[in-house]
C-alpha cells in the first residue's frame, strides 16, 4: 500500500489482517491521492484537510517529496482545526495527544513523516503487524503492476497477497497463482457509531473513529472486515 496520513479504519483493518505489511516509498506521488490529505467531521459534515508540500515535479517519488518549509506553523493550525471540530467528542482528550505526536514529527521528508504516524498510530491501535518498506526488498524498480506486486510477494516468501476491494479491477487470481501465492481480499466493515447526534459519515480520517469510540471498543472495530476470494 501507499502511506497515507491518519487513514480510514478500512486501512488498518487491512493491516491487522495481514502478516506482513508493505509500504510503498519507492512509486510516484500522486496528488490526488491520500498520501497527504484526509476527511474530518466538521459540523456534521466531511471537510477535507491536507499536509503542505514543497512545489516540485509531478514525476517524483513518494520518499523524495518534502513538507513545505513553513509545515510547523501549518501543523499548529491544522491541530487548531481538530480542536474546534472534536473539542465535544467524548474521547477527544484521548486523541489530541496521538494527533499532536503525528503533526508535531520533527521530519520534513514526506515518506519519513508518513511512516512515523502510521507505525505511530498503528501502535496507539495495538496493532503489531511488522510494515516493511518496499525499497528495502531489492524488487526491480522497473516493474509496474501485477508484476511488481508479484515479485513483493516473492521476495518475501509470501504465499498468499491481500488487497483491498479495488484490487479487483487491477489483479487477477490466474496469474499470482502461477506463482504460487493465492490473491485474496479484504472488503473492510466500517460499522456506523454516534458522531454528536449527526447522520452517520464514513470513511473519514482514523481521528474521527478514534474521537467517537472508546479505547476498548477499538480492537473489535480494527477486526472487522471479510477475507473473500
Amino acid at each position: 500500500m501507499q502511506p497515507y496520513f491518519l487513514p480510514y479504519l478500512g486501512y488498518f483493518q487491512l493491516m491487522r489482517a495481514a502478516d506482513v505489511f508493505v509500504v510503498y516509498d519507492d512509486i510516484q506521488f500522486t496528488k490526488k491521492g491520500w498520501g497527504h490529505r484526509n476527511r474530518m467531521l466538521v459540523n456534521g459534515e466531511p471537510a477535507l484537510f491536507t499536509l503542505p508540500l514543497k512545489h516540485d515535479s509531478a514525476f517524483l517519488d513518494v520518499v523524495q517529496r518534502e513538507l513545505s518549509d513553513d509545515f510547523p506553523d501549518q501543523a499548529a493550525r491544522l491541530l487548531r482545526r481538530f480542536e474546534a471540530a472534536y473539542h465535544t467528542a467524548p474521547f477527544f482528550a484521548n486523541t489530541m495527544p496521538l494527533l499532536d505526536n503525528c503533526l508535531r514529527c520533527s521530519e520534513r521528508n514526506l515518506f519519513r513523516f508518513l511512516m512515523h504516524s502510521l507505525r505511530y498510530t498503528a501502535a496507539h491501535l495495538g496493532l503489531l503487524t511488522p510494515l516493511v518498506i518496499s525499497s528495502t526488498l531489492g524488487v526491480d524498480r522497473a516493474l509496474s503492476g501485477e508484476d511488481r506486486v508479484i515479485a513483493t510477494c516473492r521476495a518475501l516468501g509470501a504465499t498468499e497477497y491481500l488487497n483491498p476491494p479495488g484490487g479487483r479491477a487491477l489483479y487477477h487470481h490466474e496469474r499470482f497463482i502461477d506463482h504460487g501465492i493465492a490473491l485474496r481480499f479484504l472488503d473492510p466493515e466500517i460499522l456506523p457509531y454516534e458522531q454528536l447526534g449527526a447522520p452517520f459519515v464514513s470513511h473519514l480520517s482514523i481521528a474521527d473513529v478514534l474521537m467517537f469510540n472508546p479505547p476498548e471498543h477499538m480492537p473489535a472495530l480494527v477486526r472487522a472486515g471479510r477475507i473473500v476470494p
